[in-house]
């Protein structure tokens, strides 16, 4: 009995200490686990669901856990309760788990199971279907990049932060950084980028900045910290990026190369003259073009809650 006890106590210390370093979920009170079948292959994929109050339809977020976590190993603070805060419907899909195996990582199936679990909420909950709104942050960023193109029509509007959105680039940058990342994404497709015509379909299907042109038309928010890439792990060119082939889609000058040089470089005086902020932080470049916005802040890879919250109050 006393060995069990012990036991049991070691279990909650070790899930308390994983908690507070944000790398096992912490519990969200009113959390709902729904259990979707996939309309790709038949399989059970985990969600969980945190309902709004009240009867009357009401907005939901979908939000996307990173790259390296699985729904049940990830922080969702401050999501729910910011959430809470307007009584909204809260969505964590699971999208087969963390970006590690050849099911994930903006598979076929991945998507899918976004698409399958808004369904699925949509049927048995009062949901506004006209104001779903999606974030993500990393590679949560990336999958949000993904599902603005795979279904642009299902978003009110969309908030991507510190995405990846070339998985060939990132590939070549995680490895020149001694990053792990390379070596998953090698297990996720296949080889490494030029390895077979079969790795490179893989990545070019994976990577949004090659398909997000048909987002032209969606209020879509692209946010990166002016550091990251030094003091994080994907380049601000990611973002850039996508943002630049939405510009061109819709005949408008995107972000010129001697911005993108400088701005990725942190060679920024020619962007310091602007007060503007976005939660306390410098803005370095905040561009328009038709519903789309790309921010360059001061900071590094991580993610403003607050900002991405806002830019769907707009909507």
């Amino acid at each position: 009995m006393h060995t069990r006890i012990r036991i049991m106590c070691s279990v909650i210390v070790l899930l308390t200490l994983l908690t507070s370093a944000g790398l096992y979920g912490a519990e969200i009170v009113g959390t709902v686990r729904l259990e979707v079948k996939s309309t790709v292959d038949g399989s059970s994929q985990p969600s969980d669901f945190v309902p709004a109050e009240g009867t009357e339809p009401r907005p939901m977020l979908v939000f996307l856990h990173s790259w390296s976590n699985g729904l049940d190993v990830f922080d969702y603070a401050p999501w729910p309760e910011l959430c809470k805060k307007r009584n909204w419907h809260l969505l964590m899909p699971d999208f087969r788990g963390a970006n590690d195996n050849p099911q994930a990582c903006g598979s076929k199936a991945a998507r899918q199971d976004v698409l399958d679990a808004v369904d699925a909420v949509c049927k048995k909950y009062p949901v506004d279907e006209q104001r779903i709104y999606l974030a993500g942050t990393s590679g949560g960023g990336h999958m949000a990049m993904v599902m603005a193109a795979e279904a642009p029509e299902r978003w009110r509007a969309v908030s991507a932060w510190v995405g990846i959105s070339d998985l060939a680039a990132w590939h070549a940058e995680s490895k020149a950084a001694n990053r792990k990342y390379w070596k998953g994404i090698e297990g996720i497709v296949g080889g490494a980028p030029g390895s077979s015509p079969a790795v490179d379909r893989e990545l070019h299907y994976r990577s949004p900045v090659h398909h997000i042109a048909s987002a032209k038309d969606l209020a879509l928010d692209l946010n990166a910290g002016v550091n990251d890439g030094y003091t994080g792990s994907v380049p601000i060119h990611h973002t850039l990026d996508v943002f630049n082939v939405i510009a061109k889609a819709r005949g408008v000058q995107g972000i010129g190369p001697e911005a993108m040089r400088q701005l990725s470089e942190r060679q920024l005086e020619a962007f310091a003259d602007t007060e503007e902020t976005v939660c306390d932080r410098k803005i370095y470049l905040r561009r328009h073009v038709g519903p789309c916005r790309v921010t360059i802040f001061e900071g590094g890879h991580e993610q403003l809650p607050e900002a991405a919250m806002a830019w769907f109050d707009e909507h």
